[in-house]
């Protein structure tokens, strides 16, 4: 009788409560720091609002990644519940430990676990845990989910507008020269993700300009074939919503009645990002 894999992912993948339990998917929290609390990602304390009046108000705000026990605590209870193997889907390596943590818990746990680092930050590392769990449910093996996954996040796309590059620098997800630049030129940053790190796409004057850049690179990411497309935000859920209506109008084709789904960002990433801050995700839909 074939073995059950179980897909673990972390927070940051954005995959709403509901559906991870419908699928079956395990999601670990990271860790958001307000001041001197520490709160996992996802209760009620640790809000993307909270997060961005934190922000606003020049509280410290930091992450922090699951600890690599967390991690085994979740692949040992997937054990004990019947598992013969896991495939740990997670943020890029270059953006946080998390991948770290996993592949250190790894070692430790009572099954085999498969840890892959999706190169990829928010819904587009859910996109991949997703079709992770499409290969598991289509009967495929942990090490075909694993490939699944890594094509998912190959494939997909993801761009994004700040208002200020302030707290990615804070972070050290880009670099100070690169800031200075930013906020010298009062303009306007589209970033996007490539190989794992966040990198400047491009520089335009005004925050209507870059949702309409966004909007554009966003359909031509798409192409012509099937698309999954997500908008997210953090405290902006008017733009955010004005971007989700016209893409879906734009790629309704591709979407193949599928809604683009629009949500707020979660505290962890928001607190590198900003408020203000709006991004789209176009994940092709893998063959077969």
């Amino acid at each position: 009788m074939p073995g059950r894999t179980v897909i673990v992912t972390d927070s940051t993948a954005m995959i709403p409560p509901d559906l991870a339990a419908e699928r079956g998917i395990v999601v670990v929290p990271l860790q958001v720091i307000i001041g001197s609390e520490v709160f996992d990602e996802g209760e009620e304390r640790a809000t993307p609002t909270r997060v961005a009046q934190a922000l606003r108000e020049f509280l410290p705000v930091s992450t922090s990644r699951p600890a690599p026990a967390a991690l085994q605590a979740a692949y040992d209870a997937a054990a004990a519940d019947g598992a013969t193997h896991v495939v740990s889907v997670h943020l890029s390596g270059d953006m946080s430990g998390t991948f770290e943590s996993a592949q250190l818990a790894a070692r430790h746990a009572s099954i085999p676990v498969t840890a892959v680092d999706s190169r990829q930050v928010g819904v587009a590392t859910g996109y991949a845990a997703l079709s992770a769990a499409d290969a598991c449910d289509a009967g495929q093996g942990p090490e075909a989910a694993a490939v699944a996954a890594r094509a998912r996040a190959a494939a997909s796309s993801s761009f994004f507008y700040v208002d200020t590059l302030e707290y990615l620098r804070r972070g050290g997800r880009i670099g100070a020269a690169s800031a200075l630049f930013g906020g010298a030129l009062a303009v306007k940053p589209l970033l996007t993700i490539t190989d794992g790190r966040v990198g400047t796409l491009e520089k335009v004057r005004t925050s209507t300009r870059a949702l309409g850049r966004l909007e554009d690179l966003a359909v031509e990411a798409a192409g012509d074939g099937p698309v999954d497309v997500c908008v997210s935000h953090l405290a902006s859920p008017d733009r955010a919503g004005v971007l989700a209506e016209h893409l879906a109008t734009r790629l309704a084709g591709q979407l193949g009645g599928r809604e683009v789904w629009c949500g707020e960002l979660g505290a962890v990433l928001g607190a590198h990002v900003g408020p203000g801050m709006v991004a789209v995700c176009v994940a092709p839909l893998l063959p077969g």
